[in-house]
Parts: C-alpha cells; sequence; structure tokens
C-alpha cells in the first residue's frame, strides 16, 4: 500500500488571492476595517522588508540597523480568542486585502487536520513537512504565499503537559523549525495561527510570534451593528434592537453571544418561527434571544 500523501489532501483551502468570495465575506465582517488598519502597517513590515529598507534609505539615507531587527522576525501571527468571534475568517480576510493592497497575486492555504495523520510513528511530523514545503514552493522566488492554521492549538499545544504524547511533541519541534526557516523567504510566506486556547500553547510558539492579536466576544455596538446589517429590510424598531442587544449579552451568568451564535443560531431559530407561513416579526427575534443559549466560554488551558 502507498504512502504517498496528496498535497491537495493537506489543505482545506488553496485559493488564489485576490478572492472576490473571501472579499464578500470580509465586507459581512463586523468591525473588520479598523482591525485590519491597526495591525496592517505592522503586517506590512513583515511582509515587504524590501520597502522598510527602501524607506530606511529614502527617509535617513541609510539602511538602519532596526530594519534589519524587524526583518528578522519570525513570519507568524496568533490570533487567539474565543470560539466563534471570527478569527478564521478574519486571517482569510486580511490574507486577501494583503495581496490586494501589494498589488500582488498570492495564494491562500488552510491547513487540514489530516495532517495529523493516522497516529504512526513519525507521519505527523512528515506531513507538516509536506505542507511547508508546498506553501514555500507556491510561493517561488516572487510571490507571496499565507498559511492559515485553524484550532492551532490542536498542533501546536505545550510539549511540558503530561498529556503531550511523543507524536505532538514532534509535531511542534517540526512546526517551530519550519516557521524558523519561512525566515529565509524574506516575508513571502506569512502563517496565521488562530486558536481557542492561548495558553495552552507551547511557550516556543508564542514567543515567535511576531504579533498576538486578541478576539473578544462583541461589545454592545458591535451585536447592535450586526443585527442592524442582518435584519435590514424588516420592519423592525430601534427600541426592539436595544431590547435585542440586551438580550444577547452577558444575561444570568451566561456570556454574551458571539458573532457566531448570532449569525448561527439566533437568527436561524427567529426565521424558523415564521418560514414558510407568515413574515418574520419582532416578536420572533425576541423569543428567540431569550430561549437560544449562548455559546460557554472556551476554557484558556
Amino acid at each position: 500500500m502507498s504512502n504517498v500523501v496528496e498535497v491537495s489532501s493537506l489543505f482545506e483551502l488553496e485559493l488564489d488571492l485576490p478572492n472576490n468570495a473571501i472579499a464578500g465575506a470580509t465586507s459581512r465582517l463586523i468591525g473588520f476595517e479598523t482591525r485590519y488598519q491597526r495591525i496592517y502597517r505592522d503586517l506590512r513590515l513583515m511582509a515587504d522588508p524590501e520597502e522598510v529598507r527602501a524607506w530606511s534609505k529614502k527617509y535617513h539615507h541609510k539602511e538602519l540597523a532596526v530594519c534589519t531587527v524587524v526583518a528578522d522576525r519570525y513570519p507568524l501571527v496568533i490570533f487567539a480568542g474565543d470560539v466563534g468571534t471570527g478569527k478564521t475568517v478574519t486571517a482569510e480576510g486580511v490574507c486577501d486585502r494583503l495581496a490586494r493592497d501589494a498589488k500582488r497575486d498570492a495564494m491562500l492555504f488552510k491547513l487540514s487536520t489530516r495532517v495529523r495523520g493516522s497516529g504512526k510513528v513519525g507521519e505527523m511530523s512528515s506531513l507538516l513537512n509536506e505542507a511547508f514545503e508546498a506553501v514555500v514552493k507556491q510561493a517561488g522566488k516572487s510571490r507571496h504565499a499565507f498559511l492559515i492554521i485553524d484550532e492551532g492549538d490542536s498542533l501546536t499545544s505545550s510539549r511540558d503537559t503530561a498529556q503531550s504524547h511523543h507524536e505532538d511533541k514532534v509535531a511542534v519541534n517540526t512546526i517551530i523549525q519550519k516557521v524558523d526557516d519561512l525566515r529565509r523567504h524574506s516575508g513571502r510566506v506569512l502563517v496565521f495561527l488562530c486558536t481557542n486556547r492561548e495558553a495552552a500553547l507551547d511557550p516556543a510558539i508564542v514567543r515567535r510570534a511576531a504579533r498576538t492579536e486578541t478576539f473578544d466576544r462583541p461589545n454592545d455596538a458591535e451585536r447592535e451593528e450586526l443585527l442592524r446589517a442582518d435584519l435590514n429590510g424588516i420592519n423592525v424598531t430601534d427600541q426592539i434592537i436595544r431590547e435585542l442587544v440586551q438580550l444577547t449579552g452577558p444575561h444570568n451568568g451566561r456570556p454574551a453571544f458571539t458573532f457566531s451564535d448570532l449569525r448561527s443560531k439566533l437568527l436561524p431559530d427567529a426565521l424558523c418561527r415564521a418560514f414558510p407561513t407568515r413574515a418574520l416579526t419582532a416578536d420572533d427575534l425576541l423569543q428567540a434571544a431569550k430561549e437560544v443559549r449562548s455559546s460557554p466560554v472556551v476554557k484558556n488551558t
């Protein structure tokens, strides 16, 4: 039996960038533009060190030592926060916008859980090596490539815990080595690691992150913005919106709704109450908000 694994099976997603579908999803993502503008310059420093050197020579008439320091950072970004707060879709949107803003073609990869393999000794490490090599190959000598590792704590949990098996430790070592190696590619390959459990990540991974971006559950203003956007066209008064915002906030010991709770639970539940026999009403929305439960907070350990 062949042990060869096709490269395509190592990734859940392989897309050329810019991508209109990702751009469309990003346009509906509450708070994306504010977050992107906050992290854009830092990501640009990582993605284009040659531009940093050109800036230094233009304004300081030489290449400053700090340019070398910045260029030597690990091309790793951690997106950390509770489940349903938009980490992965934001990572996809950031990659797409970076490609658009740089006016360069790029490739987006999203790592598959299949890289864990079937449990054979050395298999997970081998598959991770193949995945990173495929990403680097796509970057070539001039193209950009982005790799998203979703639920990154499943591959990069601390090696010091009693639950850490030998294969898991080897996988962490492999990812650390590969991230280290990516520094040779002058920022043309960036890795986004998304996790619900930042505290569970191996310290060596956390230490290498050039930037860690935290994702919280949406506040009142963000939940209101989402509800107004998604309920556009329905006769819902400002008072009803305010009630929905209050009902979906922290309530009776339960945490606030996540973005995913609102769009994947509350709104479909309300729609089901009316479909297919009548129009959706404010009462449907209020009843759904009272009965649907928010997702529990994931323990950050």
